[in-house]
């Protein structure tokens, strides 16, 4: 080997080694932040519970098609209808469940083949609602994003409206809806597993939100006659091998612990008044909202800021809903609410989950009133 070639090699092991050492760096930094990281972003998606995954990786010995007419066929049918009623139990539902990947496609089946003029729904809804809504009647909202529902001129069919918002938490009084005839849609990603579900005749639900795995979900129906035909699977109303093993994580979430939303009563308090000392606002004070879910806004500085610093400080939140914060728009809850878009463009989503304790509330508020402090200066 020649000089040039014995110099040329000598490069390319540095160049190797160098690239190897970067690689193992990166990688041990990125364990160490991580063990350090505050994740208060579960609206957005909340970390599977244990059993949700032991469930799933024992299901993944259950690889038959439950729509197979052979004995393992039976078999994963058998174990499928199983799950289906341990979740309407769960749930306290007492008719149909149809499985899904998530609520969006739920909301889909439900409203998506609905004429227009029948449906009334509101400004505050997920976008999955207000995509396959429009033209529709559009119910009013208050400062407190609480929904006005009282009906217009020519009775809607359907009412669909969020029992819990995913950015502001507030939860809306469906019980209290005058139907004279209509009939209800709840979109419950947000409520399913933490409340009691409220009495309505179509139910959207998503796994990902409770502890279950994502890409797993349900619509739940009173009435299949509500529904199009539109597959083989789920009795002709879905297209598509059922998804087992998530569906058997989404019962075991469901079927988990359960009793950690009281305590989170405590630390939205806390976590309110210490915002409110340093400064901030409380989106939708006066109105009833969910212990997991809250917003606040920090004057003078904008939720692009706050989540760059945030994210840097080892925290992990979001502005608004996570199908729109990844762009960092400002969404259009706020704005519907009455919000100008310089308020509502400095405000954040912090959400809880079972872990979530004093500590990390004391640890949020000790940046947030810190770089409240800096905004002000």
């Amino acid at each position: 080997m020649d000089a040039g070639a014995q110099a040329f090699a000598g490069v390319a092991r540095q160049t190797a080694y160098i690239e190897v050492t970067a690689v193992s760096a990166i990688n041990e930094y990125s364990r160490l932040v991580a063990a350090d990281r505050l994740y208060l972003d579960h609206a957005a998606t909340t970390p599977m519970l244990a059993e949700a995954k032991a469930a799933m990786v024992e299901a993944l010995d259950r690889w038959a098609n439950p729509s197979s007419p052979h004995a393992d066929g039976r078999a994963a049918r058998a174990v499928l209808e199983d799950a289906r009623g341990r979740i309407a139990q769960a749930l306290g539902w007492q008719a149909h469940v149809i499985f899904t990947s998530g609520a969006t496609e739920a909301i889909a089946m439900a409203l998506g083949h609905a004429p227009t003029d029948t449906i009334a729904t509101s400004p505050v809804e997920h976008d999955s609602v207000l995509r396959v809504t429009p033209g529709v009647h559009r119910l009013p909202v208050d400062r407190n994003g609480r929904v006005d529902m009282t009906l217009p001129a020519g009775r809607p069919r359907v009412i669909a409206v969020q029992h819990v918002n995913n950015e502001t938490g507030v939860i809306q009084p469906l019980d209290e809806v005058e139907r004279t005839g209509a009939l209800i849609f709840a979109d419950c990603a947000q409520s399913a597993g933490k409340l009691p579900l409220p009495d309505a005749d179509m139910v959207a639900i998503s796994a990902h939100k409770f502890g279950g795995p994502p890409g797993t979900g349900a619509l739940l129906v009173k009435d299949l006659a509500l529904l199009r035909p539109s597959g083989g699977q789920e009795q002709g109303y879905r297209a598509g091998t059922e998804n087992l093993p998530g569906i058997l994580g989404m019962m075991a979430a469901l079927e988990g612990r359960r009793d950690w939303l009281p305590g989170a009563e405590h630390l939205r308090a806390r976590l309110d008044r210490g915002i409110e000392a340093a400064g901030g606002e409380v989106v939708a004070k006066d109105a009833s909202r969910i212990a997991a879910i809250a917003s606040y806004r920090m004057p003078g500085v904008s939720a692009r800021a706050q989540l760059i610093q945030f994210d840097m400080a080892g925290i992990s939140v979001s502005a608004g809903s996570a199908c729109s914060s990844g762009s960092l728009k400002t969404g259009h809850v706020l704005h519907a609410m009455g919000w100008d878009d310089v308020a509502a463009s400095e405000v954040v989503r912090v959400s809880f989950g079972p872990t979530t304790d004093d500590a990390d509330v004391d640890r949020f508020l000790r940046h947030w009133s810190s770089m409240a402090e800096h905004g002000r200066r």
